[in-house]
C-alpha cells in the first residue's frame, strides 16, 4: 500500500492540527495503521496506532488525552488530530501499515509501508 501524509505546519504551543495520510488501494480497510514521529536528534517513536476495523485504538503516554487516531475506510484515509500542542511535539510525522489484519505492539518493525512524513513544528 502506498501512503501520503500531509496536514504538517507550524502552530502555536496550546493549538491544533490535524494531520492525514491517505493510501492507494481497495483493502484499506483490511491494514491497521499507525503515526510515528521523529523530533530533532531523536529516533523514531510510536504515537498512535488504529486496528483495521477502527473499533481499537492505542496511544503513546506522551500524547494519550490530547491525540485522536481516526479512520475512514470509505476514503481511505487514516487521521491524527492533535491538541494541546507542545514545543516537545515537533517532529516529522509518519503514517505507516501493517500487513493486512495485523495487530500487536506497535513496534516500527510491525509496519511494512511507510508515508513520506509531513513536519509539524510548535513553537513556545
Amino acid at each position: 500500500v502506498q501512503l501520503q501524509a500531509c496536514g504538517g505546519g507550524l502552530v502555536q504551543a496550546g493549538g491544533s492540527l490535524r494531520l492525514s495520510c491517505a493510501a492507494s488501494g481497495r483493502t484499506f480497510g483490511t491494514y491497521s495503521m499507525g503515526w510515528f514521529r521523529q523530533g530533532p536528534g531523536k529516533e523514531r517513536e510510536f504515537v498512535a496506532a488504529i486496528k483495521w476495523s477502527g473499533g481499537v485504538t492505542l496511544y503513546s503516554d506522551s500524547v494519550k488525552g490530547r491525540f485522536t487516531i481516526s479512520r475512514d475506510n470509505a476514503k481511505n484515509t487514516v487521521y491524527l488530530e492533535m491538541n494541546s500542542l507542545k514545543p516537545e511535539d515537533t517532529a516529522v510525522y509518519y503514517c505507516a501499515a501493517r500487513e493486512p489484519f495485523s495487530w500487536g505492539p506497535p513496534q516500527t518493525t510491525a509496519f511494512g509501508s511507510w508515508g513520506q512524513g509531513t513536519l509539524v513544528t510548535v513553537s513556545s
